[in-house]
């Protein structure tokens, strides 16, 4: 600013009091594009107009209830300000700072589809988008697109795995899409290469049909271990077509040499038979055949040992198709006291909602004295 523009301010004051004097700073904090320190002055507005002091640390203690809720309503608003503001400069990391307070996520998610990646901040829209779960498509497919399928499926487990699979879904699709179609390409050029033409068909399954000779001498045509992981990662996925194509990756790691066979975690032990199953389950094909594979393994498997998950994805499996009925028979039959549910099965209560029957769930928390589970299934059923 120059001596003029702190002049100015002087006669502002004198002219029309402290608030104008606020109000001029911040139109000329935004206009110079200083973010940071428009929002404390954006907040020196909020403090005075309650009557607090500008440059106090005081906090909001002595406020009435009322005041407090102005205050956080104000400070909130600035948040929002300045947080569009830097983001809008592409300011990613600093806009998200502002924007973390108000916890619009869809907000921040239409502010970020503005800003173009570029090598300088690249780094921030994945951090934001997919880490802090804004965008999680577009952080994932950034990952993907500026990385690559190794980095990416690393990513997926480190960042996205542990988020319900809801969220996990956009990414393990655009995971799946990408691999399906590496590997689709490959095989193609292959078989061009030694027919001397371009096949015709476009699923691995009609590509490697009676044509053993791919797989000879343990050949392959994409990593083994990114085509493992994908299949696993594409248990996330719900919709029948990224379904089809998941299941098109086990008609192709199935006739792979028994070295690339690797052994998955139960109930996933034999990685292509077993997926395959669970996939066409959920297509509604070879439904009964699915479940007693995946029922057996829940029974045989000691919890001590593997956990839950065998169990807890035989129910999950089962809600999945919709039976809700035998699921919560199942959830029930197949509980172990002592051994802490994984959470990939909904709960009892979920389950029972689902179902429409709460009774079998009332009878079962009675019978193990589970009063607060006893007394939820009541007031859930209540409803």
């Amino acid at each position: 600013m120059t001596e003029s523009a702190f002049d100015s301010l002087k006669s502002e004051l004198a002219a029309h009091g402290p608030d104008a004097v606020l109000i001029r700073v911040a139109t000329q904090l935004r206009s110079e594009k200083k973010y940071h320190e428009l929002f404390e002055a954006l907040k020196m507005q909020v403090r005075r107009k309650l009557g607090m002091g500008v440059a106090s640390t005081e906090g909001s203690d002595g406020l009435s209830e009322a005041k407090r809720n102005e205050l956080e309503e104000g400070l909130i608003a600035a948040c929002r300000e300045v947080g569009t503001l830097l983001l809008k400069e592409g300011k990613v990391r600093e806009g998200w700072m502002y924007l973390r307070p108000v916890g619009d996520k869809a907000e921040a998610a239409k502010l970020l589809a503005e800003v173009k990646p570029a090598e300088d901040n690249t780094e921030e829209i994945i951090e934001v988008t997919l880490h802090e779960g804004i965008d999680i498509a577009r952080g994932f497919g950034l990952v993907l697109e500026s990385y690559g399928t190794c980095s990416s499926i690393t990513t997926y487990d480190s960042s996205v795995a542990r988020r319900p699979r809801k969220e996990q879904e956009p990414a393990a699709r655009l995971l799946l899409h990408r691999l399906h179609a590496d590997l689709v390409g490959s095989v193609k050029v292959d078989i061009a290469r030694q027919e001397g033409s371009q096949p015709k068909e476009t699923s691995l399954k009609e590509l490697v049909a009676d044509r053993e000779w791919l797989f000879q001498e343990n050949s392959y045509h994409i990593d083994t271990t990114h085509l493992a992981s994908t299949t696993r990662i594409a248990r996330n996925c719900s919709d029948p077509a990224d379904l089809r194509l998941a299941l098109d990756l086990t008609e192709y790691g199935r006739l792979l040499s028994a070295q690339f066979q690797y052994q998955g975690d139960e109930p996933f032990a034999e990685t292509y038979p077993s997926h395959a199953l669970y996939f066409q389950a959920l297509l509604g094909e070879n439904v009964e055949e699915a479940l007693a594979y995946f029922k057996s393994k829940a029974e045989m498997l000691d919890p001590q040992y593997h956990t839950m998950i065998p169990s807890e994805t035989y129910v999950d499996l089962l809600a999945r198709i919709g039976r809700y009925q035998e699921a919560v028979a199942a959830a029930i039959a197949l509980s172990k006291p002592g051994v802490q549910p994984v959470g990939i099965a909904p709960s009892l209560l979920e389950l029972a909602e689902k179902a429409g029957d709460y009774a079998t769930v009332l009878e079962y928390c009675k019978g193990r004295g589970d009063t607060l589970g006893y007394a939820a299934a009541l007031v859930a059923g209540a409803k």
